[in-house]
């Protein structure tokens, strides 16, 4: 399969954005080679806007921008955006219900050698309990750029996290659809139902791959959308399969597997298992060996499923 970082693929939406809105803003925290935000500079100087090391004036201006009918993408690390531009998030932009597009690269464990105060593994959390904001996640290229295009048409705040490593291409560009608020099931099977995120819905599809020559079939359910949920989906999902599993990027306290966990709770209770980083802050490592050393694998999701049916 080919692979692409969705941060690479950010900036070449943007891009294709720009040429056929003239509304379409660009911030950046001076961080634009690494969120690929230099791209969208290049082709429209004048709408691309270098704020500094200052992430509160980022989303400050981006609140400006919106009033005047712009449509503002702000884009930092997500430890700087949902961290210590919280603040402005919560006050300028989601309050207000402004149309912004909070859009942050250098999200998860697969920061790597940043270390453990670079790589943020509590923004769905954060953003999600926020009134008025949409959260989303996407699995690969394909699904970055739909996404960035489905949020230049929507109106309201919006948080979309991406990352920094390669990651594999999943969908076709020509037939995947995605839609806000909207899960998309990609394998079939009523043994066990695993709803991923991010970079883990690769993994999950692994694993659902091995595990049917086992005769175990699992139900791969991409979850790009984490706010607000696609509540059929799931609950159809509890439903039809013995437990769920959900695997993230991302803490296990508040993210994806906290957001299932809360609609099966009131609406359908059955097993749930969140799958991610637990209680911890990571550390500096290559991409790859940190996924595998916080079991964020295929092998991992295997594991758990094995040891629960």
């Amino acid at each position: 399969m080919n692979k692409k970082a969705t941060r690479q693929a950010y900036g070449e939406a943007l891009v294709e954005l720009g040429k056929i809105n003239n509304e379409i803003v660009v911030l950046d925290a001076d961080l634009s080679k690494s969120t690929k935000t230099n791209m969208f500079q290049k082709e429209f100087p004048d709408r691309h806007f270098n704020m500094g090391i200052s992430e509160a004036d980022v989303m400050g201006t981006a609140a400006g921008f919106a009033t005047c009918g712009k449509i503002p993408f702000a884009s930092t690390f997500a430890i700087f955006a949902a961290g210590r531009a919280y603040d402005q998030i919560r006050n300028s932009i989601a309050y207000a219900n402004l149309n912004v597009k909070i859009a942050p690269t250098h999200a998860g464990i697969s920061v790597g050698e940043d270390g453990g105060s670079h790589q943020m593994l509590e923004d769905i959390a954060l953003m999600r309990v926020i009134p008025r904001m949409v959260v989303l996640s996407p699995a690969d290229a394909v699904e970055t750029k739909k996404m960035i295009f489905a949020a230049a048409k929507y109106k309201g705040p919006m948080y979309i996290r991406m990352g920094r490593l390669d990651v594999e291409t999943i969908f076709d560009e020509k037939t995947y659809d995605f839609q806000i608020g909207k899960a998309n099931v990609l394998t079939e099977g009523n043994d066990v139902a695993v709803i991923s995120t991010g970079l883990m819905t690769n993994e999950a599809l692994k694993a659902a791959k091995e595990l049917k020559n086992k005769n175990i079939n699992v139900r791969v359910i991409n979850c790009g959308t984490i706010k607000p949920l696609d509540d059929e989906t799931i609950i159809k999902a509890a439903k039809e399969t013995k437990f769920i599993i959900t695997t993230e990027e991302h803490s296990i306290i508040g993210g994806l597997g906290g957001a299932v966990a809360e609609l099966l709770g009131e609406k359908y209770p059955t097993k749930v298992i969140r799958h991610g980083i637990n209680d911890e802050f990571g550390q500096s490592g290559k991409a790859l060996e940190l996924l595998e050393k916080y079991g964020l694998t295929s092998k991992k999701i295997i594991e758990l499923i094995e040891s629960n049916l």
